[in-house]
């Protein structure tokens, strides 16, 4: 068994479900603190900013700054300045991927955009798609922080993102481009900020389409954990495996031990 000298971490579903923290998550967190592993928290949530999750996760007494959060929208923030350093991005989103263009010093517009920036809204109009579907077909690239088509909530699966960009898809005939989990436009991301090696990186997630998906996508291993999206049912039909399963983290912490460089 491979000992991982960083760690990329799912939030809903690993560290906590709702706003209840899962048991024995700030004890993993702890014990990567104390063996000084590398961590990173990776979610899919764009509506919130690093130091918002950062302060949930404190809360709930696991160990975090908001430099240890990689959100969707900071992602896709990086990605479009990469792409475009001037770009005029014409956005449909909440606080979160606002502020985390703003940090990259992108224009938000109203017309005339080069990018139309998908992430979850929860006080979307007709108005702000159909604004979205008139910048693409004049020529705006499509973006959205992150495919997941359902997100759980306490009255049950609701729409997610990637069902409020398929409007402007179906609409355009434009496909976008994803950046959240499982793409591994945001692995690569966390790799980088984590200064971190393939071969020694450890992704740990609930959910197989995203989290575990992403792993296998990027080429990274990955250590699957039951208190979440996906039951231990499902693992005999799961087309790729991945490269470990617990059904809570504390099977895990034996294994957290950082190897000499």
């Amino acid at each position: 068994m491979t000992t991982y000298n960083a760690y990329i971490i799912d939030l809903d579903g690993t560290m906590y479900r709702g706003n209840e923290p899962i048991a024995y998550a700030a004890a993993f967190v702890d014990t990567l603190v104390s063996e000084q592993i590398p961590y990173l928290f990776l979610t899919n949530n764009s509506s919130k900013t690093p130091a918002q999750v950062s302060h949930k996760l404190q809360q709930m007494g696991i160990p975090s700054t908001a430099e240890h959060v990689l959100t969707s929208s900071m992602a896709t923030a990086d990605y479009i300045k990469r792409e475009h350093p001037q770009a005029r991005c014409y956005v449909i989103g909440e606080e979160g991927l606002h502020e985390a263009l703003k940090q990259e010093g992108l224009a938000v517009v109203e017309e005339n955009s080069d990018f139309v920036i998908i992430g979850m809204d929860h006080s979307i109009t007709y108005d702000s798609l159909s604004k979205a579907c008139r910048e693409v077909r004049h020529g705006a690239q499509l973006i959205s922080t992150n495919a997941d088509t359902t997100i759980p909530t306490d009255r049950g699966m609701e729409p997610g993102n990637g069902a409020l960009t398929s409007v402007v898809s179906v609409s355009t005939g434009k496909q976008p481009t994803f950046i959240g989990k499982p793409e591994t436009i945001i692995i690569d991301q966390a790799l980088k900020r984590l200064d971190a090696e393939k071969p020694n990186t450890l992704m740990v997630g609930d959910n197989y389409d995203t989290d575990i998906g992403a792993g296998i996508n990027a080429g990274i291993d990955t250590l699957m954990v039951f208190t979440g999206v996906t039951p231990f049912s499902c693992y005999p039909s799961l087309p790729v495996k991945p490269s470990y399963y617990v059904q809570n983290l504390s099977e895990w912490l034996p294994h957290i031990k950082k190897t000499a460089l």
